[in-house]
């Protein structure tokens, strides 16, 4: 048994896994064409390393391999599902309610805010809240961070949307 051969099974598990990854992502983003067409290519894969190391399994270094590239195909395919970043989040940030001069310069950059006054501990706060894509989160947090050091920002991630300003702009349905 070669050093290569070994790497084969590592290659294939970390495909297989990267692949079963992002198939599962995409059914929770609701694309199930996508996601099923991505399982047949999940599936051969499988089935071409499963196979490999089903014939050889008196090496148990076959078993290893086989392991190892399973840890590393979840890794692999949170990263390239990180990289994609599919979707869209809400941005919300917690500011001064006397910062009310972000409002207009994330609409300038064709943001759709919607805000409100809120009860802070210190007295009262502007809460902004942004529709984005996931891709845009890291620049729209910088950018808040830069208008208001001192904001307390979380994202998440909507489950359904309807209707509002940005829908035409972020081709949403």
């Amino acid at each position: 048994m070669s050093l290569y051969f070994i790497l084969i099974i590592i290659a294939i598990n970390i495909t297989y896994v990267a692949l079963f990854t992002i198939r599962v992502i995409l059914v929770i983003k609701g694309q199930r064409f996508l996601a099923s067409v991505l399982s047949m290519l999940e599936v051969f894969v499988y089935l071409i390393g499963l196979s490999i190391v089903l014939d050889n399994l008196n090496k148990p270094i076959n078993v290893v391999a086989y392991c190892l590239g399973w840890g590393m195909g979840v890794y692999v395919g949170s990263k390239f599902e990180e990289y994609l970043a599919l979707g869209h989040l809400i941005v919300q940030a917690v500011i001064d309610s006397q910062e009310v001069e972000i409002l207009p310069k994330l609409r300038e950059r064709g943001y759709g805010v919607t805000s409100w006054v809120a009860d802070g501990k210190d007295g009262k706060r502007l809460v902004v809240q942004v529709l984005t894509k996931r891709s845009c989160e890291r620049e729209l947090v910088q950018f808040i961070h830069h208008l208001s050091p001192h904001a307390f920002v979380i994202s998440y991630e909507p489950k359904n949307f309807k209707g509002g300003f940005l829908i035409k702009k972020l081709k949403i349905d």
